[in-house]
């Protein structure tokens, strides 16, 4: 099982998600962005950030014109549900206590930040808020909660670093497939220290992915929709992969979930083989389960693979149970290694 190996002692956020191949490349792209020129504040552009003017076309045209530089956004930014699409280069920056929150509207389904099949894209301590308090849509069914802040869809080598999602009608950050016919993964995706809070249906959640390491991060209060989760990992068919993905270090914080795989849709025609690997988890509160493998039912398919979570530490589970009376013991296998529970 191939991993993804990207330290944390980078001097410059710029190339963090850069190939290591690059070599003198990557020192030249350092050397460069060292330089102030190569800094744009999006104030350049016309945005206003003053927590009231509607900034969405103004800040879409910050990112636009500045690929191959890193924008830098400060002060309280304002936009509306059309949201922003980032683009195949994109280095964003937040100066501290900057943000972008939405306006009031009644829509159940945005994505605020969308990073849809683009390539090497880096965004660093961006905090955005989804306006919960100031969302009056009425969802009838569970598919109307796809109100995202991050929304990654068939992209590849994406860094995000420091990221607050809060108040999101649905998920802080969603993983999924190309909406193109092409159906690719999103993959080399690389999520460092994300803060979910107060999001309706999850902190996170992958869909599908290959390469996905996501590394520390603080998912809590997460409730409103089922699934509620902290962390989830739900394939929506046979197209989705989960291959190689690797959870280090999360705390899940009064979640009804902390964590979720539930596979009840990914058998089918083509075989699978899930790797999935969690490593000192920290869950506190969860109202049913800490961590929980659910829904598969393989059909006579292949599903095979391992789903792993060494070293946690469950403080006040309400279940102890892992594998649920739903899951096919013929899927992957369900490894629970070095827990620690607090009652």
């Amino acid at each position: 099982m191939r991993t993804i190996m990207i330290s944390r002692r980078v001097a410059l956020k710029v190339i963090a998600s850069m190939p290591l191949a690059h070599g003198l490349a990557c020192r030249s792209a350092a050397a460069k962005i060292s330089n102030e020129d190569d800094v744009v504040h999006a104030s350049v552009f016309g945005v206003v950030s003053d927590g009231v003017s509607n900034d969405t076309s103004r800040l879409q045209d910050a990112i636009d014109r500045s690929v191959g530089k890193t924008l830098l956004i400060g002060g309280q930014c304002r936009i509306d549900t059309q949201g922003l699409s980032l683009r195949s280069g994109s280095r964003v920056r937040f100066e501290p206590g900057a943000s972008i929150k939405l306006l009031a509207h009644d829509t159940p389904s945005y994505q605020m930040l969308r990073m849809w099949d683009v390539i090497d894209v880096v965004l660093d301590n961006a905090t955005l808020d989804g306006s919960r308090e100031l969302n009056s849509a009425q969802p009838k069914t569970h598919s109307e909660g796809y109100g995202m802040g991050i929304s990654i869809a068939g992209s590849s080598k994406i860094t995000i670093k420091s990221a607050t999602t809060v108040g999101c009608w649905g998920d802080g950050i969603y993983l999924a497939n190309s909406y193109q016919p092409t159906s690719m993964p999103p993959q080399d995706i690389h999520v460092i220290d994300h803060h979910a809070n107060n999001c309706r249906r999850q902190g996170i959640s992958i869909i599908s992915g290959r390469n996905v390491f996501i590394e520390g991060g603080l998912w809590e209060n997460i409730g409103g929709t089922a699934p509620s989760a902290g962390l989830d990992i739900e394939p929506n068919s046979n197209r989705d992969v989960l291959e190689n993905i690797r959870i280090v270090n999360p705390v899940t914080r009064n979640c009804k979930i902390g964590i979720l795989v539930y596979l009840l849709k990914i058998a089918g025609v083509e075989s699978k083989d899930v790797q999935i690997d969690i490593s000192g988890q920290r869950d506190e509160s969860a109202k049913i389960a800490a961590f929980s493998v659910s829904g598969l039912d393989t059909k006579g398919s292949i599903v095979k693979g391992r789903i792993v979570n060494r070293s946690a530490t469950w403080i006040k589970p309400k279940l102890l149970s892992v594998e649920s009376h739903d899951y096919d013991k013929r899927g992957p296998q369900i490894v629970v290694t070095d827990l620690k529970t607090i009652r």
